[in-house]
C-alpha cells in the first residue's frame, strides 16, 4: 500500500458492522464480565521488518479520540516519574504541576516504587488493570520492561508511553498522545493498533480506521502486506491485502514465440 493508493473504506465498513453486530450477540447469550475490553484492533502486517526499531511508537492522530475526558466518567491515567535524585524531579513537584496546568493525570508512581512495591506479580497486574492508560518519563522508558512485567508488555495494551518532562508542555504531550493511534515499529513484522471503542458510533469508528491506515500508509509506505480488523476475542476480519508481485522469472519459459 502507497501513499497514493485508496484506502478500503467498504471494506472496513463491512468489517466494523461485522464486529459489533457479533459483540452485540456475545452480550445477549453471555453474562457481563466485570473486566471487559472493549477496543477494536487494527492489525498490520508488513512486508519486511523496519530497519530502524524505536522505542518511542508513531502518534497517528485521531478524529476522535478514544481516551475522552467525560465528566461522568473520566479515564484513569497513570504517569511514572523519574524520581532518581540525579534528576530532581519529586512526586510533589509533579503532582504541583499536574494541578497548576489541568494535565488529565490521575495517579504519579514514582519509578523508585516500581522497584520496591510493585516487585509480586499480582502487585504489577493490579497496577496494570486499575488505569486505562501509561505514560512515563522517558529517561525510564527502557528501565520498564523489567520492572513492569509481561502483563503491561506481552501484548502491547498498556505500555506506557514515554513523555518527556523535561520540557513544560506535559498538557499538550499528553493530549495529543490520548487522541492518536500508536504505532509501535520494533524487531517484527506485527503491530496491534487501538483504533476504536465498542461504545463509538459505528461511523466514527470506521473514520478512526481509515485515518490509522493513511497513516500507516505515510510511515511505512509500501511495506504494508495486509491489514485485519478485531476485537480481543474475535476473529480477525480481512481489510486489506496487498497485491502477490508478479514480477517473478520461472525457468524454462521464454517469451512466446521464442526457444527454449
Amino acid at each position: 500500500m502507497g501513499t497514493t493508493n485508496p484506502a478500503p473504506t467498504k471494506a472496513v465498513e463491512t468489517a466494523v458492522n461485522a464486529l459489533l453486530q457479533w459483540k452485540s450477540s456475545k452480550c445477549q447469550t453471555q453474562k457481563p464480565l466485570l473486566e471487559q475490553d472493549d477496543f477494536i484492533y487494527l492489525i498490520l502486517t508488513l512486508k519486511k521488518i523496519p530497519q530502524n526499531s524505536r522505542i518511542n511508537p508513531h502518534k497517528i492522530p485521531l478524529p476522535h479520540s478514544l481516551i475522552r475526558q467525560e465528566d461522568d466518567n473520566p479515564p484513569e491515567l497513570c504517569l511514572i516519574i523519574d524520581d532518581r535524585p540525579k534528576f530532581n524531579l519529586t512526586k510533589d513537584a509533579a503532582l504541583k504541576k499536574i494541578k497548576n496546568d489541568n494535565v488529565p493525570i490521575t495517579k504519579v508512581i514514582k519509578v523508585t516504587k516500581l522497584k520496591t512495591d510493585y516487585r509480586p506479580f499480582e502487585a504489577k497486574r493490579k497496577l496494570c488493570d486499575s488505569y486505562d492508560m501509561f505514560f512515563a518519563d522517558k529517561r525510564v522508558v527502557t528501565l520498564l520492561s523489567k520492572l513492569l512485567g509481561k502483563h503491561f508488555f506481552q501484548e502491547e495494551k498498556k505500555i506506557p508511553v514515554p513523555v518527556d518532562l523535561k520540557h513544560k508542555n506535559w498538557k499538550e504531550q499528553i493530549e495529543k498522545v490520548c487522541g492518536s493511534a500508536l504505532l509501535y515499529l520494533r524487531t517484527g513484522t506485527c503491530s496491534v493498533l487501538k483504533v476504536g471503542k465498542v461504545s463509538m458510533d459505528a461511523k466514527e469508528i470506521v473514520e478512526n480506521i481509515m485515518a490509522a491506515i493513511n497513516g500507516i500508509a505515510e510511515i511505512v509506505p509500501g511495506n504494508v502486506r495486509s491489514l485485519h480488523l478485531k476485537m480481543l476475542e474475535s476473529l480477525a476480519l480481512p481489510v486489506y491485502q496487498a497485491v502477490p508481485d508478479m514480477n517473478l522469472k520461472i525457468e524454462g519459459i521464454k517469451d512466446r514465440g521464442g526457444n527454449r
